[in-house]
């Protein structure tokens, strides 16, 4: 049986995948609160309703201004790199990446209905969703043994793998060369 020599690289694209899923799910309902906090009912109703109204591809415009409106920080980011100030890019990547993927996850939470319904959209997100199901699948022996150590280091376990640690440790020392 031939070993696949890109299993790693396939596994890494597959973290990335989820890293983003992952963000991307767990930042939607943060934006949404924050986007509740604010008192604009009203304003909030009629976007909503405004959206409603509008056709397919200019909700794909409205589902594209996040990405429009992170790319001054982009830029920013890349003036931070040019000039050696590694703390300032890491903050600024990290902030657009939050900011990115929050308002895009909100506002394409409101225009959903109206992407899938452009044919080619559809195609893009049924594939999304596909990679997404594929990336879990590549990574769950991974995501499994890592459950399995976290389990093993659980405060009423620690003292238990720890000593079998140390008889591994002992035995691994004292074998024959």
């Amino acid at each position: 049986m031939r070993r696949n020599v890109f299993r790693p690289l396939w596994v890494i694209l597959a973290l990335l995948l989820l890293l983003e899923a992952w963000l991307w799910d767990h930042l939607e309902p943060i934006v949404a609160r924050v986007v509740n906090l604010l008192p604009w009912g009203k304003i909030k109703i009629a976007v909503a309703r405004w959206i409603e109204d509008l056709p397919p591809y200019a909700a794909l415009v409205v589902f594209v201004v996040p990405l429009v409106i992170v790319l001054p920080l982009k830029f920013l980011e890349l003036y931070f790199i040019a000039t050696g100030n590694w703390l300032a890019t890491i903050v600024v990547l990290v902030l657009a990446k939050l900011i990115g993927l929050g308002v895009t996850a909100f506002v394409f939470d409101a225009t959903r209905e109206k992407l899938l319904q452009i044919p080619w959209f559809r195609r893009m997100y049924d594939w999304v969703m596909w990679a997404r199901g594929w990336a879990y699948s590549q990574t769950e022996p991974i995501r499994a043994r890592i459950r399995k150590i976290i389990w093993m280091f659980r405060p009423e376990r620690a003292r238990r793998t720890f000593r079998r640690l140390m008889r591994l440790r002992r035995a691994y020392r004292n074998r024959p060369a």
